[in-house]
């Protein structure tokens, strides 16, 4: 009786030899001795099969940071964070990967998002030489993984471009040992590296680049904490382009004689579209997993916002910006302020909508829900500072649900539903600290160009991240480092060459 579909594919063996098999056994374990596989118990661990067919790409991603224990600091399904191929969308629509795959520049992109160390090349931007050295370091620590970007049909394998990680080296044999997951086609299998990089020097037909790979391990420092950088809108690159490109231009060309001026023309012409461009990281939860109180890990994250959002707050460049933005000819349009706390809710309201579609697994448009209920609360308990909850129920047509968000906050009086007046909420990330990490985050050479040396040397003093507190260094390096990597993207299409090493 004839069957719809395929199961599996037979390994085209030569080149490959099947992991299972007598032979790969024997590979195995004289690799083993050898101490050239100790990448490979922590990738089988969290070995998975792509859940589609294009997320081969998604698969090796969401393998690897787990793998390095990396927390995505949100809620993959209950009450457990982890990394799954839905939640990797800060790059490119899942649809659109769902459709096409993903591809080389993309997936290093995302992992970028995702706040590992990232070091790409493309076979063009190294040598078989250094590749052999990368695959030895990655297979002898537990701390470094490499993913391979390649053709398959360099192995007599069906298919094209295939993303997969690499489990381990036999340096007798030179064979590098591919956690193929495409499971349902291939098993595991050994191929000879000088085979392997050949299939990563075929050209991408799509980008018009090599193939090549990337080696992943965990960050020096840890993720951004408050604020992040969002690639999701397509307006990116204009913002990305006017902040890297533009401003050090205009205060080039415009004679600044004071911190006001500077800032005046730094924001007067910023892109409508830059409230999409930078973001500060809100924490959701089903109200169900948490009800009216807060696990020591939620107190303890939301402590350390709170801490980076004070310590923005204090510095001497905050007070310009407030200055500023207070002052009457500011005349600025499009800077994202907050001022007032009715702001607030209707913020929250969004976020839970963009949050029920993160714990739905979906990646469509948040214009099918419809956030119908929400209210500021401050939960207080155990002789514990207020803490800020804003909860809201999101409706979808079909169901609905409730979320919380939980909102770093400097203490300030307010009233809110559920509290007396002098309840102590407030000062919520809002414009005024948003623009001031943002100016903190900005290359130095950006102020280079004003002319006037005195303004200059204090316009320093005020950006220096020299003798910021380090949880606030981190936080304004964090930054950078997303500014400097979607300037190459922006610069290349993304899809263009991204450099070696990207880190």
């Amino acid at each position: 009786m004839a069957m719809a579909g395929l199961y599996r594919r037979i390994l085209p063996s030569p080149p490959a030899i099947d992991f299972a098999s007598a032979e790969g056994k024997l590979l195995f374990m004289e690799a083993i001795q050898n101490g050239t596989m100790e990448g490979f118990y922590r990738l089988i661990s969290y070995f998975q099969t792509q859940s589609e067919p294009a997320y081969c790409g998604l698969a090796s991603l969401s393998m690897v940071l787990n793998a390095l224990a990396i927390d995505p600091g949100r809620k993959w399904k209950g009450p457990w964070r982890w990394f799954d191929e839905s939640m990797l969308d800060c790059c490119e629509p899942l649809e659109q990967v769902k459709a096409k795959g993903i591809s080389f520049g993309k997936l290093v992109c995302l992992a970028h998002c995702a706040g590992v160390k990232v070091e790409a090349y493309r076979t063009n931007q190294s040598t078989i030489e250094d590749f052999r050295v990368h695959i030895m370091r990655c297979s002898t620590s537990d701390d470094c993984h490499l993913i391979s970007s390649y053709h398959r049909g360099t192995f007599k394998q069906t298919g094209t471009g295939h993303f997969s990680p690499i489990g381990g080296y036999h340096a007798g044999r030179d064979m590098a040992l591919i956690l193929d997951v495409a499971r349902f086609k291939y098993p595991p299998h050994w191929v000879p590296l000088t085979l392997l990089w050949e299939a990563m020097d075929r050209t991408d037909e799509t980008t018009a680049q090599r193939r090549g790979f990337m080696l992943i391990s965990r960050p020096h420092i840890e993720p951004g904490l408050l604020y992040t950088l969002s690639c999701k809108h397509e307006s990116w690159v204009g913002v990305a382009k006017y902040l890297m490109d533009d401003v050090p231009l205009l205060l080039k060309s415009e004679d600044v004689k004071d911190i006001n001026k500077v800032l005046h023309v730094v924001f007067l012409s910023l892109p409508s579209s830059f409230g999409d461009f930078i973001k500060w990281v809100a924490e959701i939860r089903r109200q169900e997993d948490g009800g009216q109180s807060l696990s020591q890990e939620e107190k303890g994250r939301l402590s350390v916002k709170e801490d980076v959002l004070k310590q923005v707050q204090e510095t001497d460049l905050f007070k310009h910006v407030v200055a500023f933005l207070s002052s009457s000819n500011s005349c600025c349009r499009n800077v994202p302020t907050l001022d007032q706390e009715d702001d607030l809710p209707d913020i929250a309201a969004s976020v839970c909508c963009q949050g029920a579609e993160i714990l739905a697994g979906k990646s469509a448009s948040v214009e099918g829900y419809f956030c119908k209920e929400k209210c500021v609360k401050c939960l207080k308990a155990n002789g514990d500072k207020p803490i800020t909850l804003i909860s809201g129920t999101v409706v979808d047509g079909i169901s609905e649900q409730g979320l919380d968000v939980l909102v770093p906050s400097s203490q300030t009086k307010m009233i809110c539903c559920g509290c007396g007046p002098s309840s102590h909420i407030g000062m919520h990330p809002a414009g005024n600290d948003v623009l001031t990490a943002l100016l903190l985050a900005l290359p130095p050479v950006t102020w280079s160009g004003i002319k006037d040396e005195k303004l200059l040397q204090e316009i320093y003093a005020l950006v220096s991240t020299e003798h910021l507190p380090i949880l606030l260094q981190e936080e304004v390096l964090h930054l950078r480092r997303q500014l400097h990597l979607l300037k190459r993207c922006q610069e290349n299409k993304v899809d263009e060459d991204l450099g070696a090493p990207l880190s």
